[in-house]
């Protein structure tokens, strides 16, 4: 794997990565990956996305990891929980990227990993996520062990502006110390 040391953000790592976070962000979408934003997304633009975050970091709902090497971001993944009370068994795995000059050095895996652990240790059993249908990311969550659910098509636009299906992926993760998703549903 990569030299890069993966590192939970908190909400005053998370405003002080913003710009590195956001750099992240502009040159995976303009590779062409799917992340919600269009390729004329511009820095300025991207920071103030990932500012926005640090209230829900903050706040439990979300959680952040960056992969640094040198200072540099090279890559994140996300989870967010529900607060929903019949959900707390679950979360989502969001904006897992790798910055292109860093790919094929298994960060995007080492991300990945990551985020289910931590995920699992705060009882969270059962991980979703979805991706572009037939993107590089597709395949590696096949590899990584999740389950795909089916396809949606015509979910959202690729950076181009071009609608393209959606593959819905989850992952079960073993309950913590026996507890069964009930239980932790009624905490």
């Amino acid at each position: 794997m990569a030299d890069d040391g993966i590192t939970r953000l908190d909400a005053a790592g998370l405003l002080g990565h913003a710009d590195g976070l956001a750099g992240l962000l502009v040159a995976t979408v303009r590779d062409g990956a799917s992340l919600g934003f269009l390729a004329d997304l511009d820095r300025a633009t991207a920071a103030a996305w990932w500012r926005g975050l640090a209230g829900a970091v903050e706040a439990g709902g979300l959680a952040v990891w960056a992969a640094l090497d040198a200072g540099r971001v090279t890559g994140t993944v996300g989870v967010a929980f529900t607060d929903k009370p019949n959900g707390r068994h679950r979360a989502d795995v969001t904006k897992l990227m790798v910055h292109p000059s860093a790919r094929g050095r298994g960060l995007a895996r080492a991300l990945l990993a990551t985020a289910e652990a931590a995920a699992a240790d705060t009882g969270v059993t059962l991980l979703v996520l979805d991706t572009e249908t037939g993107s590089p990311a597709e395949a590696l969550y096949h590899r990584a062990g999740w389950t795909p659910a089916g396809s949606i098509p015509d979910y959202a636009a690729d950076p181009a502006g071009v609608l393209r299906p959606t593959t819905l992926f989850y992952k079960r993760l073993p309950a913590p110390s026996g507890e069964t998703a009930r239980s932790l549903c009624s905490q």
